[in-house]
């Protein structure tokens, strides 16, 4: 069963935004000329949630479940240069304003400079660079070493030493030996919560929410959430009120209410943004000099009155100052990436022109009537293109009904905020009928049996009864009326559909033409039976993209449209009845890594396939089978783009690679760029073409194209 952090969580994504929000509430104070105990809920209780909330964040990200238990090798290096990398900026950033506050002069003592640098950070927000850095790697060495248990047990006592350092360190030090053991530690850094006692154990929580099959049930973690926050809330007034803290930020109910308000999140249906993430972290870095800005330019303006002494207002001033640094900068960095970013660094990738994915949606509403709705083929990743990036695109285009081969792409497209309907056509088992539920998907019933199955679960299910009418696949027999009756008449299934499958609809030989004319007539004929048996039918639908090409006058609400909304057909010399204007979606590309000389007589690649038979130029491109490039293309069969002129591939392709032969293409260099499916110039090769080149059709060829593989999606206009 798929884990929960193989999924994206717009939850996670929209919360990060409201943390750093509330750090800056932290930093501002914004109800204190309001009331003094509504500031300090606001800034030292509930925004206390923020920080740990990031830790959790990355230990959901960093340490999904593995085989063995242990953490997932290759992904904390990466974390650790990104987060080593914001530091240093960080600390260059704001050395000027450390020069301005005379904290520089403590540098000059080499402990105190070691205790900022690795402890308490260099300006008083960013100690959590440093504390992500040191929790993350004492987590992964616990969950490397000892397991989760003996981790979550040290991370835990951890956390206990970090508390009575904090708020309840009006307790330790009425202990002499603890008062002291306090000193000590206090001489080394200024506050227990860092990366030694407050991260690991939020790290952890992190790490052991994504190892769960499934989230809790949403009504019982707003309840887990709703009683964990009130007794953190009475805990927090009761310290203030007996001023026990040295500083508030670290509760005994703190870990648990994070466990459940991160359990809630994981509810929060939508599409995961890396947008929102950015911002996040650029207000968190940059307020704090927004802070000194606004309080500088008060000064000069004499607006001190208003933009500092107004508490709620200094909040807003400064909110929104950092607001808009944050955009202007995450903007900037988007064009940056834009500009150098996925198709600049990939060894290989595809590109995704989403105009032409509105234009091909466009030109199939016109040959369809007015009544018959598209139902979008998103299965296999949308047939390589990218099954999130399209449906939302669709979705903003209005369309509404999607259709993919399992349930787990349902799921997927449902996590990630795709509306609508979305129908499962292939069979799913009645022992997941809860998720199907859960995620409000509809469900094909493949015969009377599978119905039986589903409707005994005893849960109200959406479904689309399938007929077969002679493509022996999936479905209810046509004649077998009685059977087709008996599924309508099932008191757990809500029946929204019913439909079929023509298996030679791409075809105008006479003979294909009278098989799918006569697949046609048989399903009317059996809904003709369901409507003497006063059956009022549910929507309808027959046609793919071939039938929805060669069959237009097939009379059904929904047209089941794949290939032809992605703008390519199976074969290049495939004919249809219609016509309308489709262009192609996607191009796949790829890089050239090396060019070769090679003498006459040498040979290129594995098998020797390739004899050079003249003083040759062998350009080396990084993509190959494991890229879905077909092996089949190997030794002159299949050609590629580069510099806008064709040139075959030689020899062998290889997993990663493959080679093709550019003697007669001057002027090749590394880093240029190749074309396997797209335009170069006055050259294009389609899908169909490389497809046929392959022995093989193109829904196989752009299904099977490597999930390696970068996507870059040239936005819609307009």
């Amino acid at each position: 069963m798929t884990t929960l952090s193989h999924k994206t969580y717009a939850g996670i994504d929209r919360f990060r935004l409201i943390a750093a929000i509330l750090v800056v509430t932290i930093h501002t104070s914004p109800l204190m000329d309001i009331s003094a105990t509504a500031d300090f809920v606001l800034t030292r209780i509930i925004a206390r949630t923020a920080v740990p909330f990031f830790f959790m964040a990355s230990g959901f990200f960093l340490f999904p479940k593995t085989t063995d238990g242990g953490p997932r090798p290759g992904r904390l290096a990466p974390f650790l240069r990104k987060t080593g990398f914001l530091y240093v900026v960080a600390i260059l950033f704001y050395l000027p304003v450390n020069i301005y506050a005379g904290m520089v002069e403590s540098w000059r003592v080499l402990p105190s400079l070691l205790s900022d640098i690795v402890f308490n950070g260099t300006f008083y927000h960013l100690w959590y660079l440093p504390a992500a850095i040191i929790g993350s790697v004492i987590v992964w060495l616990l969950l490397k070493k000892l397991g989760t248990g003996p981790a979550l047990a040290i991370c835990l006592a951890l956390y206990a030493v970090g508390v009575f350092g904090d708020s309840y360190y009006g307790l330790a030090e009425r202990i002499p030996a603890l008062n002291a053991f306090y000193a000590a530690l206090f001489s080394i850094f200024d506050y227990t919560r860092n990366g030694l006692f407050f991260a690991p154990l939020f790290f952890l929580l992190g790490a052991l929410l994504a190892r769960r099959d499934e989230p809790m049930p949403l009504r019982a973690s707003l309840a887990g959430l709703t009683v964990s926050f009130v007794l953190m809330l009475v805990e927090g007034l009761l310290l203030h009120r007996y001023d026990l803290q040295r500083h508030d930020s670290m509760y005994l109910l703190l870990p648990v209410c994070m466990f459940f308000l991160f359990m809630t999140l994981l509810h929060w249906d939508g599409i995961s943004r890396k947008g929102l993430r950015d911002l996040s972290m650029l207000l968190y870095l940059i307020h704090p000099a927004v802070i000194v800005a606004v309080r500088g330019f008060a000064g000069a303006v004499g607006l001190d009155a208003l933009l500092v002494d107004d508490s709620l207002i200094h909040f807003m001033a400064v909110l929104a100052v950092s607001i808009a640094l944050s955009i202007a900068v995450a903007a900037m960095l988007a064009r940056s990436r834009d500009k150098n970013g996925a198709a600049s660094m990939a060894r290989a990738w595809t590109e995704i022109d989403l105009n032409r994915l509105r234009h091909n949606l466009g030109a199939l509403r016109g040959v369809l009537p007015e009544r018959c709705r598209v139902m979008a083929v998103v299965k296999a990743d949308a047939y390589g293109h990218g099954a999130l990036e399209i449906a939302a695109c669709l979705n903003r285009l209005g369309v509404c009904d999607f259709a993919v081969a399992a349930m787990e792409e349902g799921v997927r497209l449902r996590r990630q905020g795709i509306k609508g309907n979305i129908l499962v056509l292939g069979y799913t088992p009645a022992s997941e009928a809860n998720r199907l539920c859960r995620y409000r998907l509809t469900q094909t019933v493949i015969d009377l049996s599978h119905a039986r199955e589903l409707d005994a679960c005893g849960r109200t299910l959406h479904v689309h009864v399938k007929i077969n009418t002679g493509m022996n696949r999936l479905g209810e027999n046509y004649p077998d009326a009685a059977g087709a009756l008996s599924i309508f008449r099932l008191k757990n299934l809500v029946v929204d559909g019913i439909f079929t499958h023509l298996s030679v609809s791409d075809s105008l030989d006479d003979s294909d033409v009278g098989f799918t004319n006569q697949q046609i007539k048989r399903f009317y004929a059996l809904l003709g039976e369901l409507k003497k048996e006063g059956i009022h039918l549910p929507a309808v639908h027959i046609q793919s993209t071939y039938g929805v090409l060669n069959y237009p006058q097939a009379d059904c609400d929904f047209a089941r449209v794949g290939l032809g909304i992605y703008g390519v057909l199976s074969q290049p010399s495939d004919k249809t009845v219609l016509k309308p204007d489709l262009k192609p979606v996607l191009s796949l590309k790829s890089r050239v890594a090396l060019v070769r000389p090679v003498a006459p007589g040498e040979s290129v690649s594995y098998g020797r396939e390739f004899n050079a038979r003249r003083p040759s130029k062998i350009a080396v491109i990084t993509a190959g089978f494991a890229d879905g490039i077909p092996r089949t293309l190997s030794s002159g069969k299949g050609e590629v783009l580069i510099r806008g002129r064709r040139a075959p591939i030689a020899g062998r392709v290889c997993m990663d690679q493959l080679m093709a032969d550019v003697t007669d293409i001057p002027d090749i260099a590394r880093g240029d760029v190749v074309t396997f499916i797209g335009q170069d110039g006055e050259e294009e090769i389609r899908a169909e073409e490389m497809a046929e080149s392959a022995g093989t059709i193109t829904n196989e060829l752009l299904s099977r194209l490597g999930g390696r593989l970068e996507h870059v999606f040239k936005k819609e206009e307009g």
